[in-house]
């Protein structure tokens, strides 16, 4: 179970930009991190899980409306009842609305947007 990896990709919808600059806010992350915890939880205890909670939460890099994110979720630690995720969102592809409204390129490398340890429990 220790080094199961669940990876979701999703295109960031121009709905989500709230701040100048399209930048979307940092719950956008996070409710992607719980996306992925719910499928490692499923994939590893059969049961949907329980989100219990976040440490160490880092804002490192923007993400805007437009982009393509991957949010990631590692199992580190195994215990009766909870389980520890590494978690981080990468953006793989990014919108380039300065060269024309539909125009987006690869991020070769990604861009690592946020990290983050969390904890869910299960039955």
């Amino acid at each position: 179970m220790i080094g199961l990896t669940v990876s979701h990709r999703r295109y960031v919808p121009y709905a989500h930009a709230h701040y100048g600059g399209n930048l979307v806010d940092g719950a956008y992350a996070l409710g992607l991190f719980g996306d992925v915890a719910t499928e490692v939880c499923i994939r590893t205890d059969g049961d949907e899980g329980l989100f219990a909670g976040y440490a160490d939460v880092r804002f490192l890099a923007p993400v805007r409306a437009g982009d393509v994110v991957e949010a990631t979720a590692v199992v580190t630690r195994v215990g009766t009842r909870s389980r520890t995720l590494d978690l981080r969102l990468t953006v793989v592809c990014r919108g380039r609305p300065d060269l024309r409204p539909s125009a987006a390129e690869v991020l070769d490398p990604p861009l690592l947007a946020v990290t983050a340890s969390g904890t869910v429990v299960v039955p």
